[in-house]
């Protein structure tokens, strides 16, 4: 099993589904997307007050594995763990349906900083990622 490094608990909601009566693929993004935002508040970041700073953190690339779908009123576990390539954090995300811990869903997403418009180096995303770097 891999080491996560941060975990939240989700439920689907009826309307994130489509009329196959499964969630539609979409909205597997939007899961991770929050689950990295929760994960940002615990490391101390705001994305809003980095935005401010001038430091934007964003989407290059992302690589979507689809397993076992999730149907309405599923509860799930969103789970990742990290690890910087370069300039690169790649976020390894993992959603796994709290009934039988089936996976049901793999994400590989690729942020880079952009500051003040140009892409490089966060000293800020760094620090606060710093304990919890695969290396």
């Amino acid at each position: 099993m891999k080491k996560y490094c941060f975990e939240t608990k989700m439920e689907v909601r009826d309307y994130e589904c489509d009329i196959e009566g499964i969630v539609n693929n979409a909205n597997y993004v939007h899961y991770c997307e929050h689950t990295r935002h929760l994960f940002l508040q615990q490391c101390g970041l705001s994305f809003a007050e980095m935005h401010e700073k001038g430091v934007d953190a964003v989407v290059a690339r992302m690589k979507l594995e689809y397993k076992v779908p999730l149907r309405p009123d599923d509860e799930f576990y969103s789970r990742l763990w990290l690890e910087k390539q370069g300039i690169k954090y790649i976020f390894h995300q993992d959603l796994f349906r709290a009934s039988d811990e089936a996976l049901c869903f793999r994400g590989e997403i690729i942020l880079v900083c952009l500051v003040n418009g140009q892409l490089s180096e966060s000293e800020d995303y760094d620090r606060a990622f710093e304990a919890y770097i695969k290396v």
